[in-house]
């Protein structure tokens, strides 16, 4: 495969990660109830993936533009 086509596969991963990151803490989020008093250990790993997801897509997808050259 040339490096196009595996920087385009790259990038697709980037927004699917993106993607499951962020609908996981919103998922999580909503289960609490988006109340912090009422668990705050659930309420911290549903922000804790929102950040996640904030951080490992664009940083996939810079790399996979990076690979490109």
């Amino acid at each position: 495969m040339n490096k196009k086509t595996i920087s385009l596969i790259f990038s697709i991963a980037a927004l699917i990660s993106f993607f499951f990151c962020f609908m996981a803490g919103i998922w999580i989020l909503s289960k609490v109830g988006f109340d912090r008093a009422n668990d705050l250990l659930s309420t911290a790993i549903g922000l804790y993936f929102i950040g996640k997801a904030f951080f490992v897509g664009p940083t996939l997808y810079i790399s996979s533009k990076l690979f490109e050259k």
